[in-house]
């Protein structure tokens, strides 16, 4: 059994690792509040946004020169464009591991395709650097999301689509469901997805569709990219809000089981002592 020092140094030691977690725990609970709020706010323009070209697209069916735009078209996809969220730290439970796994699931399935990714977050950056090519990394990106930023990423998508040097761009975050709860998105953002059957509302086109259209593609796709930088930042926080509150609670449990290990060392300690003192008394008699 460790000795009573050994056992106080170990208390000690895990006390102050719980003070750690519950002060990250409050952290990631004060910035999931304004993430949550910011993802709460986006998602009614980006279903709104996504519907609106669903449906311009469909009333555009009749221009070949509106279907013809570089982002709408699809080809064999014999070289992709993966976009890759995962976050700058760890801490997080299972946010990291399951945004690489699904990064190394399209990697196996699209295995015939060459495939580079652009690492949003140092940990994919640092887990496919040598096991991928990288096309580039962005680091810091959920510390203060900005539409910038994702303008910036997706700008650079749409640059490589449109020259050719890619055939398709996916996107894989963290979908933010709830406090427990994030799901794990893989989705094509380019080729634009153009629906099937007829668009449910009628137009009138001031400017011309191919010139509509010219100008919301390219916006699309940076508002695709945002909200998922707002979906994973949210998630980010809420899965280490919930990894260091499980890591509290398991803190205070072990400082329990060595206080009960503590207290029964002292306890043999003074029966010992107790012992050997009565000992002593009866050898003098």
């Amino acid at each position: 059994m460790p000795s009573l020092i050994d056992l106080r140094r170990r208390i000690r030691s895990v006390r102050n690792t719980q003070q750690i977690t519950k002060a990250m725990r409050m952290v990631a609970a004060s910035k999931l509040r304004r993430a949550q709020d910011r993802v709460i706010a986006s998602r009614p323009f980006t279903s709104g946004y996504r519907k609106l070209l669903a449906n311009v697209v469909a009333a555009s069916s009749g221009e070949v020169e509106a279907l013809s735009h570089p982002l709408l078209q699809v080809r064999p996809e014999q070289r992709i464009q993966l976009i890759l969220l995962t976050s700058d730290r760890g801490l997080a439970g299972p946010f990291n591991s399951n945004l690489i796994r699904g990064g190394m699931n399209l990697l196996e399935k699209k295995q015939d395709a060459s495939v580079d990714i652009e690492a949003v977050g140092r940990k994919g950056r640092d887990f496919f650097r040598r096991r991928a090519t990288l096309s580039g990394e962005h680091i810091g990106v959920f510390d203060k999301p900005s539409y910038t930023q994702a303008q910036k990423i997706a700008d650079k998508a749409i640059g490589r689509y449109t020259a050719g040097q890619v055939d398709a761009v996916y996107l894989i975050y963290n979908e933010f469901r709830s406090v427990i709860s994030q799901r794990l998105t893989v989705t094509r953002i380019l080729p634009a997805p153009v629906p099937e059957g007829k668009q449910t509302t009628n137009y009138i086109f001031e400017q011309p569709p191919a010139q509509l259209l010219g100008n919301m593609l390219p916006n699309y796709v940076r508002i695709m990219v945002y909200g998922a930088v707002l979906e994973s930042a949210a998630a980010e926080q809420a899965a280490r809000m919930v990894a260091m509150e499980s890591a509290t609670t398991n803190a205070g449990k072990v400082i329990d089981q060595l206080t009960l290990h503590l207290n029964r060392a002292r306890q043999a300690g003074i029966t010992k002592e107790i012992i050997e003192v009565v000992s002593g008394a009866n050898a003098l008699e």
